[in-house]
């Protein structure tokens, strides 16, 4: 901030620099003239001149076009301009500048008489004016655009705080209910399955409070909570888990594939007949891709109803994190339920 104010006012001292520099060289070049510049720099009409146009320029940036021009106040804004400019044609500051630098020391015969209109003064009055109009529009577009899309960033984080928060209650709330089981059947992986939603109750508080974490870290949530789930799997269901390529050095948004992992055990097991589930994991440098598939025993309606929740979630979390690095591909054929999700990263 102190930097970008630094780089205004030097900007602003350089322009005024090279614009109060002008009128000093074409006047020591005029014919006729016998003051080398420096000597013009203590005449008043010089500093008229240059008061006139920097009391013009700031005056209408900071005062007549924030407090009229945009509050639309448009005749009183162009009725003081208009003052203004009628102001500006009564002193001819450029020609009397010109007058007394050049001519004071000429014979009356050999001086000019004063021009009726100071073009050159009328011409720097409307430059002046623009030039302040358009850096002013400038920036109150650009704080527009800032201010747009601070208030878009702040609605996004509400959305994805909002999303996790509904996906971390369901997710530790399906976690207990099996760990419930085992203790009630006596079961010796009680401890083990404790320490494993330990590890991730610890994820889903800490690391995942973040927007990225790393995909080492998201894989090995998914693995506990896999191993907490082949405790209560059947030998009717068949599961096959792999993470494989280049997990290192990659972030990932947390829990985003936790819900299509939960619906492959919350859809994909019966009780009665036999069930094949496949989850994978796959890194390579530019992508990373998740698959899942299983069988659709709950009624097609009845997964669309429940499981659908969670995957308009994703979609919403997939559109605001990976907007254009996404490939989302849901597909229910003949019983069975896909899901390939690939991420550009």
């Amino acid at each position: 901030m102190i930097r970008n104010k630094v780089s205004l006012i030097i900007t602003h001292i350089t322009c005024w620099l090279i614009f109060l520099s002008l009128p000093l060289l074409f006047v020591s070049g005029f014919p006729g003239n016998r003051h080398p510049w420096w000597e013009l720099l203590l005449m008043a009409h010089y500093w008229l001149f240059a008061l006139l146009y920097m009391v013009l320029f700031y005056g209408n940036s900071y005062l007549l076009i924030p407090r009229l021009f945009f509050r639309k106040q448009l005749v009183a804004y162009f009725g003081i301009l208009l003052l203004l400019l009628l102001m500006v044609y009564y002193l001819r500051p450029f020609d009397r500048l010109l007058v007394h630098s050049i001519q004071a020391e000429l014979p009356p015969a050999q001086r000019r008489p004063p021009i009726k209109t100071d073009i050159v003064s009328l011409f720097l009055f409307v430059m002046m004016v623009a030039l302040s109009m358009a850096i002013e529009i400038s920036k109150r577009w650009r704080f527009t655009e800032q201010r747009a899309a601070r208030a878009e960033a702040g609605k996004a984080r509400a959305e994805l705080s909002f999303l996790k928060a509904q996906i971390n209650p369901h997710f530790l709330f399906n976690t207990l209910n099996n760990i419930y089981t085992l203790a009630l059947t006596k079961n010796e992986n009680t401890a083990d399955s404790i320490m494993k939603l330990s590890n991730i109750m610890r994820y889903v508080t800490d690391d995942a409070s973040e927007h990225f974490v790393p995909l080492e870290s998201e894989v090995n949530c998914i693995r506990d909570y896999i191993d907490l789930q082949r405790l209560r799997l059947g030998k009717k269901v068949q599961l096959a888990f792999s993470a494989e390529g280049q997990l290192e050095h990659k972030h990932i948004a947390p829990l985003l594939f936790m819900t299509f992992v939960e619906n492959v055990f919350k859809y994909g097991i019966s009780n009665h007949e036999d069930s094949s589930l496949q989850i994978r994991i796959f890194a390579e440098e530019k992508t990373i891709t998740f698959y899942s598939s299983n069988p659709v025993f709950t009624g097609r309606k009845e997964m669309e109803r429940r499981g659908g929740v969670g995957v308009s979630n994703a979609r919403r979390r997939l559109e605001h994190l990976y907007p254009n690095r996404h490939r989302l591909h849901i597909a229910a054929d003949k019983g069975l339920y896909t899901v390939t999700l690939t991420l550009e990263v």
